[in-house]
């Protein structure tokens, strides 16, 4: 096993010191600086403020509009209540998905798939609606909308004058034959 040089004077242990406490220094000082930087503070914020949203929605959709869609529809209970059993346990029929789960069935929980796709949906379009609204009230596109490259068929940017991808002209300036 290699061993560390044994160092002869104090000057030397000084030196690796020195040179020691400059990294640390370095390394805690490059952290400050990402770790401050206005993007990470900007994606730190826009989590935070995506998950209370995101919970906000989904109290929206499992107490708001999902009750009321259970007394039109003729389910005869919540929908995250519903569920199939694809192999009954001892103690059969069952009344409630945990009644089921908790007597060994084997349970398809359909009700709670819909009830999270909805909840998935009601995010999407929610956010897309704050993005438009933004994006009325801002100079600044969050949505950014996209055509094909009539030569690579990448997508990009509808306003762009040439593909990023390809570089050719979008206005058709290639097209033209030289006489």
């Amino acid at each position: 096993m290699p061993r560390l040089p044994i160092l002869d004077s104090d000057e030397e242990r000084e030196q690796l010191l020195t040179e020691s406490r400059r990294r640390a220094r370095r390394i805690l000082h490059g952290f400050i600086d990402f770790a401050f930087q206005g993007n990470v503070l900007e994606i730190a914020f826009g989590l935070i403020l995506a998950s209370m949203f995101t919970a906000l929605v989904t109290s929206f959709v499992s107490d708001i509009l999902l009750p009321p869609l259970s007394v039109l529809l003729p389910l005869n209970k919540n929908l995250e209540e519903k569920f199939a059993v694809l192999r009954a346990g001892p103690n059969q029929p069952y009344n409630t998905l945990k009644q089921a789960q908790d007597d060994g069935a084997v349970v398809m929980a359909y009700g709670f798939f819909l009830n999270r796709l909805l909840n998935f949906m009601g995010v999407g379009f929610s956010l897309y609606g704050l993005a438009a609204v933004y994006q009325c009230v801002s100079q600044d596109p969050i949505i950014k909308h996209t055509v094909k490259c009539r030569y690579c068929r990448k997508r990009i940017n509808e306003k762009a004058q040439r593909c990023v991808n390809c570089s050719s002209w979008q206005d058709g300036r290639e097209d033209v034959q030289p006489n």
